[in-house]
């Protein structure tokens, strides 16, 4: 089975982050697959908004019944993620 991948930007920030979000939840309708794979390898520079657009993308998901990973978190996006107490919503596949 494949996976749709989609890669966050570098730059994940609230004056970004509503058009990034509508951006991969256009990609997440459009995929025919029903799977989706997140990778945040590349994000360095990032702010909470960056966990909004990951959980809108998690909802937007479920909303299709297709299947989300994320993969690749930087581990201050894990901090982050800890900290907020959404870490469980936004565990990382294998």
């Amino acid at each position: 089975m494949s996976a749709a991948l989609l890669i966050l930007p570098p730059d994940l920030r609230h004056s970004n982050a509503a058009a990034c979000l509508a951006k991969l939840q256009a990609q997440i309708r459009n995929s025919p697959d029903t799977e989706v794979e997140i990778q945040a390898g590349q994000l360095t520079d990032f702010d909470s908004a960056a966990l909004a657009v990951l959980l809108g993308c998690r909802r937007e998901a479920e909303s299709l019944s297709k299947t989300l990973k994320f993969k690749q978190f930087p581990a201050k996006l894990r901090e982050l993620a800890l900290l907020y107490g959404v870490s469980k919503l936004l565990d990382e596949s294998a």
